[in-house]
């Protein structure tokens, strides 16, 4: 961080704001998610405010939580990828403007709620699916894995286990030689980042705590 860095608002008004990504491709611009605001908004450096897709969850929203997206993220090719907590999935917008599902489930059972994703550079896509996306939680009557886990899908559909006990899952992140990857739980009891050695098959190994503010009274989780 510079020594004379300075924080600037650029927008306010939301009622969540997360996932940020930067797009250069056809930009540059700013894509951000309002979880529960149910919208991606693009921000142009010239100022301008847009929606970039709104709603995101267009079905009932009674009762459902926070139905938007979360994490979102660009692939190789340009295209973003998103984390939706209404739909439990995660899906891509085409070049085309066309949306595909690119995973929905683990053997059957709906995701909770698909929050934050990060690409390895062989293309699996690894992701956590903590419950912030059902209105009760873990007791959500429309919960099917019992369970939250952290997943990587293949880039021909594979979907693979790689955890399922953390408590709360978050943010996710390589480190810049993936050799680790360090999975954020947003728990109350356990606010904890943790650390995973990367198998050379891509799987991971020796969960281990990299950094520890259970005892911090302030307000947040780690993300």
């Amino acid at each position: 961080v510079p020594v004379d860095y300075r924080i600037e608002k650029l927008h306010g008004d939301f009622v969540f704001t997360e996932g940020p990504v930067w797009v250069t491709g056809d930009g540059p611009y700013l894509l951000f998610s309002d979880v529960p605001g149910n919208a991606i908004y693009k921000w142009s450096p010239n100022g301008e405010l847009s929606d970039y897709m709104n709603p995101v969850f267009d079905g009932e929203k009674e009762g459902k939580g926070s139905v938007g997206s979360n994490g979102l993220t660009i692939d190789s090719e340009g295209r973003l990828v998103i984390c939706e907590h209404g739909n439990r999935r995660i899906s891509r917008i085409e070049n085309d403007g066309t949306q595909t599902v690119l995973v929905d489930n683990y053997q059957g059972s709906r995701f909770n709620s698909p929050n934050d994703v990060a690409f390895k550079s062989d293309g699996w896509l690894y992701f956590t699916d903590p419950p912030y996306g059902l209105a009760e939680l873990e007791e959500d009557p429309e919960r099917d894995l019992d369970f939250n886990g952290i997943f990587r899908l293949s880039p021909t559909g594979e979907i693979e286990l790689l955890n399922g006990e953390q408590t709360r899952p978050n943010g996710i992140a390589f480190s810049p030689d993936e050799q680790t990857l360090y999975v954020a739980n947003s728990d109350d009891e356990e606010k904890v980042w943790m650390a995973y050695d990367v198998k050379e098959d891509g799987t991971i190994t020796n969960g281990r705590v990299f950094f520890d503010v259970t005892s911090e009274s302030a307000e947040g989780l780690p993300d």
